[in-house]
């Protein structure tokens, strides 16, 4: 079945216009979804409650607010709100042309494809080739549904897609991550390559991948639907344990090779001394006793 088309929009640079289609990436008849129902099977519906009496605020009493301090609003009508909105032309208009490789996977949001709208299939298989050609995609300023998006139109197989990108002020640094550092050993190092050449692929297969969760849920629903009993098995919950990490490299190496040896867990240092000295001590206390002889028990009663 033909995809639907979610929204529309023209791409432009310089005197270039090329009207395109957007179509969503995902299939979202897949996505299993519940609603809130009462126990006798009825639909609910969402209702605004006051927080100050408990009361049932009606739509035409709802404004928006900007919480400025804690407990403190400014209040905003909705031509106030539509005032802020940027004005929805839907065009895409290219700024520049980096490199493929030069925007980080950390800026994508969310990804659309495009289709060439009526009559402009030319230009679009035209920019499509220019920037394959080129190793090149395209910076752009999306405006639509009131707000101005980043995005980067990209070619892919025989046609485009645009990715919706996050702005600069909107992210997080990673260098707020505490990542203390670590001494790597050449025995370690060697140990995990070896490892990943062991499992690595020439490419992206993404058939062999699949959501279980979904799959697990769509069989539950699919039993409950012809009556059959759900059970509920608890999970027992491992034990978290410190593991050696060149023992855990030899025995993943030795599991790829068709063993299935266990990593040791890694050596507790101060409780192996403990034992060794409680073995001595217990070791000298023996020798003695065998010195000592044994006094005779009496057989009187």
């Amino acid at each position: 079945m033909a995809a639907r088309a979610t929204g529309s929009g023209v791409i432009s640079f310089g005197m270039v216009s090329i009207p395109v289609k957007l179509y969503s990436t995902v299939d979202t008849t897949r996505a299993i979804h519940f609603n809130m129902l009462r126990k006798d099977g009825s639909r609910l519906k969402q209702q605004y409650i006051s927080a100050s009496d408990g009361k049932l605020v009606e739509k035409e009493d709802r404004v928006k607010g900007y919480e400025f301090a804690r407990g403190q609003y400014v209040l905003f009508t909705d031509e106030e709100m539509k005032a802020m909105d940027a004005r929805s032309t839907n065009e895409i208009e290219i700024a520049e042309f980096v490199p493929a490789d030069e925007v980080n996977a950390v800026y994508v949001e969310k990804v659309n494809y495009l289709g060439p709208d009526k009559g402009a299939a030319r230009s679009y298989h035209l920019l499509a080739e220019a920037m394959r050609r080129t190793g090149k995609s395209a910076l752009a300023k999306y405006a639509a549904r009131g707000k101005c998006y980043l995005v980067m139109i990209h070619p892919l197989d025989d046609g485009l897609i645009m990715i919706q990108l996050r702005h600069q002020e909107e992210m997080r640094r990673f260098s707020e991550v505490e990542i203390p550092d670590a001494e790597i050993r050449k025995d370690e190092l060697d140990l995990a390559i070896q490892l990943v050449e062991q499992v690595s692929n020439e490419k992206f297969e993404p058939e062999n991948y699949s959501d279980e969760v979904r799959h697990h849920m769509q069989e539950v629903i699919d039993r409950k639907i012809n009556g059959q009993e759900i059970v509920v098995v608890a999970e027992e919950q491992e034990e978290t344990k410190i593991i050696d990490i060149m023992e855990a490299l030899k025995a993943s190496l030795r599991n790829k090779s068709g063993k299935t040896n266990k990593p040791k867990p890694a050596p507790k240092k101060k409780a192996a001394s403990a034992k060794k000295a409680a073995s001595a001590k217990n070791a000298g206390t023996h020798r003695s006793a065998v010195k000592k002889p044994s006094a005779k028990k009496s057989t009187r009663k």
